[in-house]
């Protein structure tokens, strides 16, 4: 049976998050420098893209750059920051085509400006599109995140826009990167590593989290949608009882 027939339509998740992990570690089986593997990860990109798409995901998020990435050799940020610029003016005219919008987070200004210049004009192309949102993490971290919407809520408080009794749960939320996301009902990492890396922390409280071996350039549309069908196997309580979900 393909696995497209084993997946649920009714119960496709609203959310997908993506740590693309094992650039470095495909590239060194191959004898390769580690942007060998940057460069083959594109296609897997492309292959998720495209999955995501085909059965109907509405939000798909890519943990492309770390704020810890920055003290990686600068040969590699260089080739990673090229990397991007060339995939974002290469695909935006398919992404446009096909009704995908894209979207980033994370410190946006410490990007090389012709990178950012990249970005922001795909943005502005596509930001009619209502098929799949893509939303690439640049430059980001968890911890940031957090610090960044703490410090601008401490500002508003300092300025008497809002009193520290009416910060609440909700009103965080709407300070940080992701407020106009839902947050992830699922997380899938590759290459065989179990842990989060300082990713969405606060976004994936609930998120079902899905490890897989598979090296990202080796990640394909089979890949993606063997995570959804496990996805759709488990139970999500929320912290209630199974028979509170009847």
């Amino acid at each position: 049976m393909d696995l497209l027939q084993q997946i649920d339509k009714e119960r496709i998740p609203r959310h997908v998050a993506v740590i693309m992990d094992g650039n470095g570690r495909w590239a060194r089986q191959r004898g390769k420098e580690r942007n060998y593997g940057h460069e083959n990860g594109v296609e897997a990109v492309k292959q998720t893209v495209k999955a995501a798409a085909e059965i109907g995901v509405p939000f798909l998020t890519f943990f492309a750059f770390s704020t810890e990435n920055w003290c990686r050799p600068e040969s590699e940020v260089k080739t990673l920051m090229e990397l991007l610029v060339n995939a974002i003016r290469n695909e935006t005219p398919e992404l446009d085509e096909n009704g995908v919008k894209l979207m980033a987070i994370g410190d946006l200004n410490a990007l090389p400006a012709a990178c950012r210049t990249q970005l922001e004009e795909a943005i502005s192309i596509t930001s009619g599109n209502e098929k799949l949102t893509v939303c690439v993490a640049l430059s980001y971290s968890s911890r940031w995140e957090i610090a960044d919407a703490s410090r601008r809520i401490a500002e508003r408080v300092a300025n008497g826009e809002i009193k520290p009794d009416e910060i609440d749960q909700n009103l965080f939320e709407s300070h940080l990167n992701t407020n106009s996301l839902p947050d992830p009902d699922l997380m899938i990492r590759t290459s065989g590593e179990l842990r989060v890396s300082n990713f969405l922390l606060w976004q994936i409280a609930y998120s079902e989290l899905y490890f897989t071996p598979v090296l990202w350039p080796d990640f394909r549309r089979k890949h993606f949608l063997q995570a959804i069908i496990d996805y759709q196997r488990r139970e999500r309580r929320f912290g209630k009882l199974a028979e509170q979900l009847l």
